[in-house]
């Protein structure tokens, strides 16, 4: 009974991914990027001029913050484990969609977040900004009931069905490593959790400024080592990659459509952008101008995909694991690190993927909290809620992988339609905003919005 419940969950993923995510984000990235004539290459160099900026006001979290609270959730299991399904599903070509819906959802990122820091509106008891895609779709779309069915997708979706997946591959890495036992796994995982979850908004913005940075840069070092001291491979690795994307051999065998589904698939789940997801910790960010959460997350898919995602990729195919492997995930992961630096690489893998599951973790649990706040402020469900995510943690270190999988990838799908729905509609907006913003600019101002110079007057509550 439950393998042929993993079955049809499997079949059903696979139907929707293709027939529905994939042509609605690649028209979204599409239309985003001409209509902010491709905001995510032209103010690169701005975006990294932002991300330095501090608080000018007391309250909130800073651009920095935000971004690393975004951060942490983007860069978690989808890093590791998620390139290896990719590649192990997919093959080589995999990467090349990773890079491509990473470079269009980029924009997707810029407009969702963009309008979530338009549409934010002030926590009536810590005074901190809160907002996110079901606040936009009540307020610009008139829609309370959308936003609702939002606020529930997410809170289902990152604060549950994501961590499952977050402690599913930390509990799968350490057993690998250190046949560790998984039960005993989810026990300290809930217990760290409960500690941070359990102490507000802020001490998630610290805890993730202090992590995100740390273990980023040292899981990039080690296998920027791998590649430097492989520098020979690397112009066949692009081969592989493009050859795998666009090659005739490919198409012919059937695996082009599982390097395009695999890809997208993964990619979205790694980067997020268009979900919905990031635009909960942009709102949050206390800024002069929308536009600088919106460039700044832009740049959080572009950090996330093409640095962090591509670096993994590189050591799993140089390392050619992938093609004798008969894991996939986190185990083909560890693989290939062992095969390129000795046996202390499946431990440095195992201390990894804990630093950026345990983040996203944290992440994931924000996103739910502002989405239970926006259905009802009753305190009850917020615990209720906490209570939940610490069951998920523990539920995800004992469940089977392909189950907690398929069931991220589902909810993911419906979330992500949802949200492009609604940003669809609102681009316009965002549009307005940019334009703005660039106008100043040019002036050599340092932007601050006001809601009536782009007709937003009487629709938002914090840029009167």
């Amino acid at each position: 009974m439950l393998d042929t419940i993993e079955t049809f969950i499997s079949q059903f993923d696979g139907f929707i991914t293709l027939y529905l995510l994939i042509p609605v984000l690649l028209f979204a990235g599409l239309y985003f990027s001409f209509k902010t004539r491709f905001v995510q290459f032209t103010n690169f160099r701005e975006m990294f001029k932002l991300l330095t900026e501090g608080n000018k006001e007391k309250g909130g979290i800073s651009s920095f913050q935000a971004f690393t609270i975004s951060l942490a959730s983007r860069v978690g299991t989808g890093n590791l484990a998620g390139v290896a399904l990719a590649v192990a599903a997919g093959g080589p070509g995999a990467v090349f969609w990773m890079w491509l819906i990473a470079l269009l959802g980029s924009a997707s990122a810029f407009i969702e977040s963009t309008l979530a820091q338009v549409y934010k509106v002030k926590d009536k008891e810590s005074g901190a900004f809160k907002g996110g895609p079901a606040y936009y779709m009540q307020y610009a779309l008139k829609n309370r009931n959308l936003g609702i069915a939002f606020a529930f997708l997410i809170t289902v979706c990152y604060g549950f069905v994501f961590n499952a997946v977050q402690s599913d591959t930390i509990s799968a890495a350490f057993h690998q490593s250190f046949d560790t036992n998984p039960l005993l796994i989810g026990i300290i995982l809930v217990v760290l959790t409960a500690v941070i979850i359990f102490g507000g908004v802020k001490r998630i913005a610290k805890a993730t400024n202090a992590i995100v940075p740390v273990m980023a840069i040292s899981y990039i070092l080690v296998v920027l080592y791998i590649i430097l001291t492989n520098l020979s491979l690397i112009p066949n690795i692009f081969k592989i990659i493009f050859e795998g994307a666009f090659g005739i051999h490919q198409a012919a065998a059937g695996a082009l459509g599982a390097a395009v589904t695999q890809g997208i698939k993964r990619g979205l789940f790694s980067n997020e952008a268009g979900m919905g997801s990031a635009p909960n910790a942009a709102a949050a960010a206390t800024v002069s101008h929308p536009a600088k959460q919106g460039l700044i997350q832009a740049l959080g898919v572009f950090t996330d995909t093409i640095v962090i995602c591509s670096a993994t990729a590189f050591m799993i195919l140089i390392s050619d694991t992938y093609t004798t492997s008969s894991n996939n995930g986190i185990q083909l992961t560890q693989e290939a690190m062992i095969k390129m630096i000795g046996p202390w690489g499946g431990t440095f893998i195992s201390v990894c993927i804990f630093l950026f599951a345990f983040s996203s973790i944290i992440g994931n649990y924000y996103y739910g909290e502002s989405n239970i706040k926006f259905i009802s402020e009753k305190k009850k469900y917020l615990q209720l809620y906490r209570l939940l995510v610490l069951g998920m943690v523990i539920f995800g270190a004992l469940a089977s992988s392909s189950l907690v999988w398929n069931l991220a990838d589902i909810f993911m799908v419906f979330m992500a339609l949802l949200n492009l729905y609604a940003i669809i509609q609102l681009a316009p907006i965002a549009v307005k905003v940019l334009k703005n913003y660039t106008q100043q600019r040019a002036e050599g101002k340092d932007p601050v919005f006001k809601a009536k110079e782009v007709g937003l007057e009487n629709e938002t509550e914090c840029w009167k």
